[in-house]
């Protein structure tokens, strides 16, 4: 999972990048999903550099997953935004669900294999 955290991290970073320069935005707001692609790329680097820690750190990029779906989806529904920003918006929403879908499914086949283990 480390890897797909790297991958998320990067893809909301060019996002971010992208809809700053496509928009000619002078506000830090646009890049606001590179820098929750930041945070990815830091949890992706510590758990490829500390696999112990992997669990953990995978929950931590679930949690910041959640709050990126949630604080996008309350600005596009709270501020009806448009444009470039609603298309970041949508797009964060993407990237962070993908994740997000895959990282339940890795915690779903951790704990089988935990069971199946321990019935063994």
């Amino acid at each position: 999972m480390g890897t797909k955290a790297l991958i998320t991290g990067a893809a909301l970073i060019i996002l971010g990048i992208v809809v700053t320069v496509l928009s000619d935005s002078g506000s830090v707001t646009s890049l606001i999903p590179a820098f929750i692609g930041i945070v990815f790329v830091a949890i992706g680097v510590v758990a490829r550099a500390k696999p112990e820690l992997n669990h953990h750190l995978m929950h931590a990029a679930a949690a910041v997953s959640l709050l990126a779906i949630l604080g996008s989806l309350g600005s596009v529904i709270g501020r009806g935004s448009s444009g470039w920003a609603l298309f970041a918006q949508l797009a964060t929403i993407v990237i962070v669900g993908v994740f997000l879908q895959q990282a339940v499914m890795s915690f779903i086949a951790a704990k089988k294999a935990r069971e199946a283990e321990a019935a063994a």
